[in-house]
C-alpha cells in the first residue's frame, strides 16, 4: 500500500529553535502582504498621514536640543546638537517601533491566528521589514540636514572608514527589537499588564541608551554608574552609529562584537520562547 503524498502537512514543532525558513519562503507573498498592510494602514485616516514619519523625529530632536543642550548645557563637541540628537533618535526609533509592535504580536493577531494557519513568525518578521520603510524615510531626512550642516554651516562632521558597518548596526537594532519583542509577546499572552510595563520601560530605556547625550558626558557626571550605559547594547549601537556617520567618539571593536553576541543570544531565546508560546497561546489570549 503506497503512502499518499500530501501537498502540505501541518505538524507540531518538535524543535523549539526552528525558523522553518523553507515554509517562511513558501509564504513570502503573505509576508509581503503583511508588510504592505503595516506600511499603508498605520497612518490611514489621519490628517497628516506619512508626514508623521518626519514630524516625530524632527520635533523630538528640537526638544532634546532645547532641553538637554541649551538648558542642561550638555556638550556634543564639534557636532551640531540638533544633528547629534537626530542621529540618535533615528536609530532609536527603529528599535522602538520594532520592539513595540512585535511585543504585541499574539494579542494583536489572535483573530487571524485562531482561524488560519501560516508560520506565526512571519508576523514579527514583517513588522521589522515594514519599519525599515519608516527608518529609510527618517534616514533621508537626516541626510538632508547632514548635507545642510556640512556644506552650509561648515560643521566638523564626516564619515569614516567604519561607515560600511552602518547596515550591520541597523540589522543589530532590528534583531534586538525582534528578539526582545518575541520574548515579551509570549509573556503578554498570560500577563496582560506587561503591556503597560513595556511602554513605561521603553521610556526609561531611552534614557540609559545614550540617545540624547554622549557616553563620555555620563562618565564624567556619574562615573560609578557608567557601566549601565557602557554595557547596554542599545547604547553601544547608538554611539557607534554616531561615530560612523558624524565621526564623533571612537569605534570600539570589542564592544561591537559584545553587542553582536548579545544580539544573537537575544534572538535565540526570542525564537525559542516564541515557538513554545505559539503552541498554546490561543488558550490564554
Amino acid at each position: 500500500m503506497n503512502k499518499e503524498k500530501w501537498l502540505f502537512e501541518i505538524t507540531p514543532k518538535n524543535n523549539l529553535f526552528d525558523l522553518n525558513l523553507k515554509e517562511v519562503w513558501q509564504y513570502r507573498d503573505l509576508l509581503m502582504l503583511f508588510v504592505k498592510r503595516d506600511v499603508v494602514t498605520v497612518y490611514k485616516q489621519t490628517i497628516l498621514g506619512p508626514l508623521w514619519y518626519l514630524i516625530q523625529p524632527l520635533f523630538t530632536s528640537v526638544i532634546f536640543t532645547l532641553i538637554f543642550n541649551n538648558v542642561a548645557n550638555i556638550s556634543t563637541g564639534s557636532v551640531p546638537p540638533f544633528l547629534f540628537n537626530l542621529a540618535g533618535i533615528t536609530i532609536w526609533n527603529y528599535f522602538k517601533s520594532c520592539f513595540s509592535a512585535t511585543s504585541n504580536t499574539f494579542n494583536a493577531n489572535a483573530g487571524i491566528f485562531g482561524k488560519v494557519y501560516f508560520p506565526r513568525i512571519i508576523v514579527p518578521i514583517s513588522i521589522v521589514i515594514s519599519n525599515l520603510v519608516r527608518f529609510g524615510i527618517q534616514l533621508f531626512i537626516f541626510s538632508v540636514f547632514y548635507c545642510y550642516y556640512y556644506y552650509y554651516k561648515d560643521a566638523d562632521i564626516s564619515l569614516n572608514r567604519y561607515t560600511i558597518l552602518f547596515p550591520v548596526m541597523v540589522l543589530i537594532m532590528g534583531m534586538l527589537g525582534l528578539g526582545l519583542g518575541m520574548i515579551i509577546s509570549s509573556m503578554v499572552t498570560k500577563y496582560r499588564d506587561l503591556k503597560i510595563l513595556v511602554e513605561f520601560g521603553l521610556q526609561l530605556l531611552m534614557y540609559i541608551s545614550a540617545v540624547m547625550y554622549p557616553v563620555t558626558y555620563f562618565a564624567e557626571k556619574l562615573p560609578e554608574y557608567v557601566w549601565i550605559i557602557k554595557y547596554n547594547p542599545l547604547a553601544v549601537v547608538i554611539e557607534t552609529v554616531r561615530n560612523l556617520l558624524l565621526n564623533t567618539g571612537a569605534f570600539n571593536s570589542t564592544m561591537f562584537f559584545y553587542t553582536l553576541v548579545i544580539t544573537v543570544i537575544t534572538m535565540f531565546f526570542g525564537i525559542v520562547i516564541f515557538n513554545k508560546a505559539e503552541k498554546s497561546f490561543i488558550d490564554t489570549v
